[in-house]
């Protein structure tokens, strides 16, 4: 402990037990934990849409998710991607458009307000893509109007450029089953119009999404004109290319439907897979259809009274999850605990890492197409997603069961997962211990070989780095390539370096590859996590376990960099339109977790450690900024200072990141497993 904390030592300790308390009663009697994923309420909006479209919405469920939708709706009339943020047009639009479906009269308030917005803003002219997808599935929008997108795509070679394996998986998931509904281009009548949310003086598009400004690229201008010709083409396909191309794709879409009925976990191609195959014949009562829908519904979170404090209306209200996080959740939760000073002896320890070993995925997904000689051995992000597995929950779950030692690890055998699926019989029959050391030799194996040429990794591909596919018409909105990033980057080194693998190739290619991606201003961009806070508390504790000298001048200008922009109330906070605009970087409210991303970079800086075996540093005898020690211990006063009375810490903002610019996530278990791992360590 360094000197600055000792006087907080004692009231730190009590804070620390108080959150481990609270998060040990949140693991589930199977060994899992899963906080709430929140995220915008176009997930609600369209879960209504989609209702309607299949000819199944209730009026009872319909009401429960207007509740919410009217509950989420800012002062001046808007909806927003995230706690704080500006008025989202098509967000607004789905959300004003779903409660007029549900019977909200135009004319009321809340709708006349939101009206007003819409058409201010561009108007229904001025919506992303995806957006008028939904409006021509109902006649309120020309299916001429819509980029070209033909299920012809689907036949394309992985080596031929624009190929559905050329997009990130959540995105390649979508496409395919979006090149089913427009082909279709199915038209579902309504007994209104949106006539009310036409814009005001004309066409806004390009600037209402943010294009207008900016002068189209060379590449952009002949996609452009690639559109034209393809429009061209869907209107008169050639008929036995086109009846190839339905059927592969058709295939392709019910062979990746995952245990749970979902499509990838995630909500985007969970729905648009549903509409798709529902228009290629399936009745709703196929098993796939029924599988699909009845999974929709464990993804729901029935509320009473604003229950979970989330700002919930009172009485009944019903929201949709986008996805689900019980294997990150949980894999989180144990390396907190284990900072706090629980043993792998602990029951909770046990639990948890004898569930994560139940949900390690043995087979092959979509990854194995860029990788096809590599073994699989990871792990997904969600209850049931084996096509695929990612490097960060990998990782995450390795740097878990890193932490049982070897007492606890030959002390019980397997248990059933918390889904009611058996583990393999050889899994089951044998210690645990033995189980742990095979699963992490098999993730160790796979997360190496799915290292990019560049040094770098990535989420969930390898080599996804075409960014030709950004600028397709049809893809104006969230990320679609899954390139390297540094949070993702950093965890990778660390689990090398928790096992003792900190000197091999790949880990110091990774390295490497963090330290020439250093930003100008010290800090690292976060990919998955709200942002450079995020980034530079991932890359500087990975850095230093790695073997990098504290005194190097990468570690001080990040520390400097983490010093420099702390808040005045001793916390840190960054707002999610620092991926938009510089002056956001590194600053925002002040949040549990991203105070505590600071603190576990701030206290690795600041911590003994062994002979430096990284690149040689200049002659300091500080790491940083001679205000680290200060910034740490006042951001250890600003949790101790928040936390509540049971124990967690209020955390509305929106800390995680699904795709920069356009869509954030609030994950509930931030604002608890991660300042447990900072107290655990800084006290």
């Amino acid at each position: 402990m360094f000197p600055s904390t000792l006087e907080t030592s004692t009231e730190a300790k009590v804070a620390l037990d108080r959150a481990c308390s609270h998060l040990l009663a949140l693991q589930d009697d199977a060994g899992w934990w899963r906080g709430e994923l929140q995220t915008n309420v176009t997930m609600d909006a369209e879960d209504i849409l989609l209702r309607e479209f299949l000819g199944i919405r209730r009026a009872d469920e319909s009401a429960r998710s207007a509740a919410w939708i009217r509950s989420q709706q800012r002062a001046d009339g808007t909806w927003s991607n995230f706690h704080g943020g500006p008025g989202d047009l098509s967000t607004t639009i789905e959300a004003y458009w779903s409660l007029r479906l549900v019977g909200d009269p135009p004319e009321a308030e809340h709708m006349r307000v939101a009206a007003e917005f819409i058409r201010g803003a561009g108007g229904l002219e001025g919506a992303r893509v995806f957006t008028h997808v939904w409006l021509a599935l109902f006649g309120l929008w020309s299916w001429e109007e819509v980029p070209a997108l033909p299920p012809e795509v689907v036949l394309l070679p992985s080596w031929v450029p624009l190929n559905i394996y050329d997009f990130a998986c959540w995105a390649r998931q979508t496409i395919v089953a979006l090149t089913l509904v427009k082909a279709h281009r199915p038209t579902h009548a309504l007994a209104f119009d949106l006539d009310e949310l036409r814009a005001v003086g004309g066409d806004q598009a390009g600037a209402a999404r943010g294009h207008g400004a900016a002068s189209p690229s060379r590449r952009s201008v002949w996609l452009g004109r690639l559109d034209r010709v393809l429009r061209t083409y869907e209107r008169r396909p050639i008929g036995i290319l086109r009846r190839l191309a339905l059927a592969s794709a058709e295939r392709w879409i019910v062979a990746r439907q995952e245990a749970d009925g979902s499509w990838g976990g995630i909500q985007p191609p969970w729905v648009y897979s549903l509409m798709a195959l529902h228009l290629c014949g399936y009745r709703l009562d196929h098993p796939v259809m029924q599988r699909g829908l009845e999974g929709l519904e464990g993804f729901m979170v029935e509320d009473h009274d604003d229950s979970r404090g989330v700002g919930a209306p009172a009485g009944p209200s019903r929201r949709l999850e986008a996805c689900q996080s019980p294997v990150w959740d949980t894999a989180l939760a144990m390396v907190a605990l284990g900072d706090a000073g629980f043993t792998g002896q602990h029951p909770a320890m046990m639990r948890g890492a004898d569930w994560l070993l139940s949900q390690e995925i043995t087979t092959r997904g979509d990854w194995s197409v860029a990788r096809p000689e590599l073994a699989p051995g990871g792990w997904a992000f969600e209850f049931a997603n084996e096509n695929y597995p990612d490097v960060d929950d990998t990782v995450e779950v390795v740097l878990a069961l890193s932490r049982l030692d070897s007492g606890a690890r030959t002390r019980i055998t397997g248990a059933a997962s918390a889904n009611g699926a058996e583990p393999a019989p050889a899994a089951a029959s044998a210690p645990l211990g033995e189980r742990i050391d095979e699963a992490i030799a098999r993730a160790v194996r796979w997360v190496e070989g799915m290292q990019c040429s560049d040094g770098g990794w990535a989420a969930f591909d390898v080599e996804n780095t075409r960014a030709l596919v950004r600028e397709l018409p049809f893809l104006d909105f969230g990320e679609v390539i899954d390139e390297p990033s540094a949070d993702v980057t950093a965890h990778v080194v660390e689990m090398f370096a928790a096992l003792g693998l900190g000197a091999t190739p790949a880990a110091q290619a990774g390295v490497r590859w963090l330290i020439e991606r250093q930003e100008a201003d010290g800090s690292w961009f976060g990919r998955w996590g709200i942002n450079h806070v995020y980034g530079t508390g991932a890359v500087v504790p990975a850095l230093l376990a790695a073997g990098m000298d504290r005194r190097h001048e990468c570690i001080r200008r990040a520390v400097r960099w983490l010093a420099e922009h702390q808040n005045d109330d001793g916390g840190w906070g960054e707002d999610p339109r620092s991926y938009d605009d510089p002056g956001w970087v590194g600053r925002g409210s002040s949040t549990p977790s991203q105070t505590a991303w600071a603190l576990l970079a701030l206290h690795a800086a600041q911590a003994d450690t062994a002979a430096p075996r990284g690149p040689a540093a200049p002659e300091h005898d500080a790491p940083g900024d001679p205000d680290a020690p200060q910034a740490l211990a006042r951001g250890v006063d600003w949790l101790l200072l928040n936390q509540r009375a049971d124990g967690t810490w209020d955390e509305p903002q929106y800390t995680g990141t699904g795709f920069p610019s356009d869509y954030y996530i609030n994950y509930h278990l931030y604002r608890l497993s991660f300042p447990i791992m900072a107290l655990g360590r800084c006290s």
